[in-house]
C-alpha cells in the first residue's frame, strides 16, 4: 500500500514574505551590531581597497571565523597574493584547544593560537584586512522564521528547539557580541567589523579551488549539507575559474543531511553529529540489496524524488520539519521503523544498537536492515541530485562538499553508478564521474571557504590544489612537549630526531618494528590535521595483517563500538594492490584518496591478507600517503612492508571519546585514558623525537623491550 504524500510546506508564500521580512529587519540590526552584509557600502568600499591593494603587489590576510551559535566554531587565516592567490596558513577548530566537541563556543582558544602563528611570522591580529563570518545571518535568521511560519500552527514546536544540529540558539547573544568580544580578546582600540559570506557559497568555493580539476571544462559542485544559511542543497557550475550559482532548495528541512541524521539517530541510539558515521558503519552488517531489504521500498517514500534532481520530504511521513527531536515521526514512518528513540534514552547502553547483540538480541539484525535502507536510500537521493546537476552542466567532474560528503560509501556508489554507460546514454559522449571532495566538506571547513570567497571577490586568482590537510595549528616546540611530560604517572625518553633523512627513517624502522610486534602506537607530529580525519599526524597505528587488531584498539584503546570500522592508510602502490581505486578518482595522482572521505572495494586477497582494515561488506574507507606531504608516516609504510609484508597500517584518530588531540597535555592526557596504548611518539618542531608510555604499575615493559631490542639489532 502508498504511503500517504505531502510534498513541500503548508503556507510557502506566508513563508516567503515573512523570509524577506525577517531578513530586511535582521540587516538593519546586524549592522548596527557590527555584522555587514555582501551588498552593503561598507563591504563593497572594502573589497574595492583590498582589490586595489592586491593589485600594487602587496599581501592581504584574511581570518575566517566561524561564530558561537553554530557547530564547530573556529578561525581560517589565509594569506593573498596576486601572484598565487589564496594560501592557507592555519584552519583553528576550537573543539581540538577546548576539548568540547563540535562546540558552539566563541572560538578563543583557536584565535589565540592563531595570534601565535601570526606573531611567529612578525606580523599581528592588526595586519588582518578583513574578518569574515561563515554565515549570512540576516538569510539565516530569515529561513528560521520562513521554517516556522510555513508551517503554522506546527512550526510554532520548533521554537522549542534551543540547540540543533547547526543552531544553538542559546549562543545567539554571544555571537552579537563577537565584534566586541574580538576587540576585547586582542586590545584592540575598535570593535572588529565582519563581513558575512554565504554559507554554500563558502562551501562551493574552497572545495572547488582546492580541487585538482582544471579550468579548461565546466566543474560542477553539489553543496549537500544538514542545512545552510537559505538552504540544504546548492548546485553550482564552475566556468573559467568563476563559479555560477544554479538553484538552492530553500528549505532546511528537505535535507539529505537531516534525513541521515534523524533516522541515524533515532535508530541507532546516538546524537546528531555522532550517529552518521556509525550507522553507515553499520548498514554494511544489514541487507544492502535493494531487492531483498524487507525496509527499502517503503523507507524511499519518505523522500520525493522531483523533476531535475529535486529532492523533497514528504511531510506525511517525516515529522521533523516542525519537531525533529521528541516526535520525528508521522505515524506511517513509525509504522515502517518503529517508534523512534527519544533523547533521554540517547547513548543509552540499552538502547544503542551494537553488533555484538547479535547472537542475544532479535531485534539487532532487523535494525541493521533499517541501517542498510537508509543507506540506500540516502545514496539513491544523492544520485538523484548529481544525475539532474550533470545533465543540467554537461559537465563529467564533480566537486561533492557540505557534511554529506562526509559519507565516504555514498561517495563511492556515484563513481561507480556514472560510468561510461550513463554518460554514453545521458551526454552521448565516453567518458565518466570524476570525483572529489575536500578533508573538510563539513562546517570546519567553511572558515577557509569564507576567506576563498573573499579573496576572489578582491580579484585574486584562484589558487593551488590542496595536496594535505596539516593546518590546524602549529607544530609543537621541544619546550611545549617537555612541559606536558612533567608528570609522575608517565615514562619519557629522546630516541631520536627525524630533521635528516637517515634520522626519519630510523624512527619511521623503530615504529614498524612495534607494530609488527603486536604494538599499538600513536604518532603526535607537526601540525594537526582539520577535518574530522586523522591522516598521520595525530594517529593510533597498529597491525593490519592481524585479524585481533580491532578488537583490542576497540576494547582496550579507543573504547567505542566494535560496529565501526578501522581504516587503511598506504603507499600508492599498496592501495594499487589491496584496493579498486576507481579512475574516476584518479586526478593528480588519486588526490581524491588522501583525506579518508572516499571508501574503495577491496581485492578478493585483501581480506585474508589484511583483516583488520577491511569492514564487513569488503571496502576500506582509505588514504594514500605521499612523501612529499608526510615523509615520516610514509617511510614508516615503506618501513612496514620490510617488516610485515605490507606497506599500509591500520590508522584510527588518537583520541579517546573525544576530539583528536591537538595540544601535547591533551596527547598526555590521551595516554593515560588509553590502556592499550603502547607508546606515544611525539615529534618537536625542531624534529626531536621523544617517547612516552605509561609509568608504574602500568607499565607494561614492552615498549623499553622493543626499543632495546631494536637498539641491539640496529648495532
Amino acid at each position: 500500500m502508498k504511503s500517504p504524500r505531502r510534498i513541500g510546506p503548508r503556507f510557502s508564500r506566508l513563508g516567503r514574505f515573512c523570509f524577506r521580512a525577517t531578513r530586511r529587519a535582521a540587516t538593519w540590526v546586524m549592522t548596527l551590531a557590527g555584522f555587514h552584509a555582501n551588498e552593503s557600502h561598507f563591504t563593497v568600499r572594502r573589497i574595492s581597497e583590498l582589490r586595489a591593494k592586491l593589485a600594487r603587489g602587496e599581501t592581504v590576510l584574511l581570518a575566517g571565523l566561524g561564530l558561537p551559535g553554530t557547530h564547530n566554531s573556529g578561525v581560517a587565516l589565509v594569506e593573498v597574493t596576486q601572484a598565487h592567490g589564496p594560501r592557507l596558513i592555519v584552519n583553528n577548530e576550537e573543539e581540538r584547544f577546548s576539548g568540547d566537541k563540535h562546540t558552539t563556543q566563541y572560538p578563543r582558544a583557536a584565535l589565540d593560537a592563531m595570534r601565535v602563528t601570526l606573531q611567529a611570522k612578525g606580523r599581528d591580529v592588526t595586519d588582518i584586512d578583513a574578518w569574515l563570518t561563515t554565515w549570512d545571518y540576516p538569510d539565516l535568521l530569515g529561513t528560521l522564521v520562513r521554517s516556522i511560519v510555513e508551517e503554522l500552527p506546527d512550526g510554532l514546536k520548533l521554537l522549542r528547539t534551543k540547540n540543533s544540529v547547526s543552531f544553538d540558539a542559546r549562543r545567539l547573544e554571544q555571537m552579537t557580541r563577537t565584534p566586541k568580544l574580538l576587540r576585547k580578546q586582542f586590545g584592540l582600540p575598535a570593535r572588529v567589523p565582519l563581513l558575512m559570506m554565504p554559507h554554500h557559497d563558502n562551501h562551493a568555493w574552497f572545495s572547488f579551488a582546492a580541487s585538482p580539476f582544471p579550468d579548461d571544462q565546466p566543474v560542477a559542485i553539489a553543496v549537500l549539507d544538514g542545512t545552510g544559511d537559505l538552504g540544504s542543497v546548492s548546485t553550482y557550475v564552475a566556468r573559467g575559474g568563476t563559479i555560477e550559482k544554479l538553484y538552492c532548495n530553500d528549505s532546511v528541512f528537505d535535507s539529505l543531511g537531516a534525513f541521515y541524521s534523524v533516522i541515524s539517530s533515532t535508530q541507532g541510539g546516538w546524537t546528531w553529529l555522532s550517529s552518521e558515521g556509525r550507522y553507515m558503519g553499520a548498514a554494511a552488517w544489514g541487507d544492502m540489496d535493494r531487492a531483498s531489504n524487507p525496509y527499502y521500498v517503503r523507507l524511499r517514500e519518505v523522500l520525493d524524488f522531483g523533476t531535475d534532481g529535486e529532492i523533497k520530504l514528504n511531510r506525511a511521513m517525516g515529522n521533523w520539519y516542525c519537531d525533529p527531536f521528541d516526535n520525528p515521526y508521522k505515524q506511517p514512518l513509525i509504522d515502517i521503523l518503529g517508534e523512534p528513540l527519544k533523547p533521554d534514552q540517547l547513548w543509552n547502553p540499552d538502547a544503542v544498537l551494537r553488533i555484538e547483540d547479535i547472537r542475544h538480541r532479535p531485534d539487532t539484525q532487523d535494525r541493521l536492515d533499517k541501517a542498510a535502507a537508509t543507506q540506500l536510500v540516502f545514496e539513491d537521493a544523492m544520485i538523484h541530485v548529481v544525475a539532474g546537476l550533470l545533465r543540467k552542466t554537461g559537465a563529467h567532474r564533480l566537486v561533492l562538499t557540505g557534511g554529506v560528503a562526509l559519507n565516504a560509501l555514498g561517495n563511492m556508489r556515484l563513481l561507480e553508478h556514472f560510468d561510461e554507460t550513463w554518460f554514453a546514454r545521458e551526454q552521448d559522449r565516453k567518458v565518466r564521474l570524476h570525483l572529489w571532495m575536500p578533508p573538510t566538506p563539513g562546517d570546519p571547513g567553511v572558515t577557509i571557504g569564507a576567506a576563498w570567497l573573499f579573496a576572489h571577490l578582491i580579484g585574486a586568482p584562484r589558487g593551488a590544489a590542496m595536496t594535505h590537510a596539516f593546518y590546524c595549528g602549529d607544530a609543537p616546540t621541544q619546550g611545549d612537549i617537555t612541559a606536558a611530560l612533567q608528570a609522575d604517572d608517565i615514562e619519557t625518553r629522546t630516541i631520536g630526531n627525524i630533521s635528516t633523512p637517515e634520522g626519519c627513517n630510523a624512527i619511521a624502522e623503530l615504529m614498524a618494528f612495534m607494530v609488527a610486534q603486536n604494538g599499538i602506537i600513536a604518532l603526535y607530529q607537526g601540525a594537526a590535521e582539520t577535518g574530522p580525519r586523522a591522516l598521520g599526524h595525530r594517529s593510533i597505528l597498529a597491525d593490519p595483517c592481524d585479524a585481533g587488531t580491532r578488537e583490542r584498539l576497540n576494547e582496550r584503546v579507543k573504547y567505542r563500538e566494535a560496529i565501526r570500522p578501522l581504516a587503511p592508510m598506504a603507499t600508492l602502490d599498496a592501495a594499487h594492490e589491496y584496493f579498486d581505486l576507481l579512475e574516476g578518482a584518479s586526478d593528480a595522482g588519486y588526490n581524491a584518496y588522501n583525506y579518508m572521505v572516499l571508501t574503495a572495494q577491496s581485492k578478493p586477497h585483501a581480506r585474508d591478507k589484511i583483516p583488520a582494515v577491511i569492514h564487513a561488506d569488503g571496502t576500506g574507507r582509505i588514504q594514500i600517503v605521499r612523501a612529499e606531504d608526510d615523509p615520516l608516516t610514509h617511510a614508516y609504510l615503506k618501513a612496514l612492508g620490510r617488516h610485515i609484508g605490507v606497506e599500509l597500517s591500520v590508522n584510527t584518530s588518537f583520541n579517546v571519546a573525544g576530539p583528536i588531540a591537538q595540544t601535547p597535555q591533551q596527547a598526555v592526557e590521551t595516554l593515560r585514558r588509553s590502556a592499550g596504548l603502547d607508546v606515544v611518539l611525539m615529534v618537536a618542531s625542531n624534529g626531536q623525537v621523544t617517547a612516552t608510555w605509561h609509568g608504574g604499575t602500568r607499565n607494561s615493559g614492552r615498549f623499553t623491550a622493543w626499543l632495546a631490542e631494536w637498539s641491539r639489532l640496529r648495532a
